[in-house]
């Protein structure tokens, strides 16, 4: 459970697609645990400042998303447990929107704009 938060504070990142949070080395590493099967970011540092930023407001702790009211109501539930941002600011280029919705996944940008 204790690796579920990251230990460096600093370039700490927020999944664009997912909202999940990780150090920067740590989608570099071994990419998103919940979108790898759909944007493989392993690797590919590109990739990994496209898909994230560093820019994102409020934390939740998911450690059990499935059972978990707050997650339901941000859209977490489906995702593995972790620290998710509450907002994350940016959006995915277009080539990854499209990537997506080849695999039948409906790209809402994480930063509010959908809300309105």
């Amino acid at each position: 459970m204790a690796s579920l938060v990251p230990k460096d504070k600093r370039q700490l990142r927020a999944c664009l697609i997912c909202g999940i949070v990780q150090n920067n080395h740590v989608f570099r590493d071994h990419g998103c645990p919940n979108c790898n099967r759909y944007v493989s970011m392993a690797g590919q540092a590109d990739l990994v400042a496209d898909c994230t930023s560093g820019t994102f407001d409020g934390v939740m702790a998911m450690l059990q998303p499935k059972k978990s009211w707050v997650s339901k109501f941000a859209h977490v539930n489906n995702y593995r447990p972790g620290i998710y941002a509450a907002h994350v600011y940016g959006r995915v280029p277009e080539d990854v929107e499209e990537m997506l919705t080849q695999h039948g996944i409906t790209y809402h940008p994480r930063d509010g704009t959908a809300d309105e």
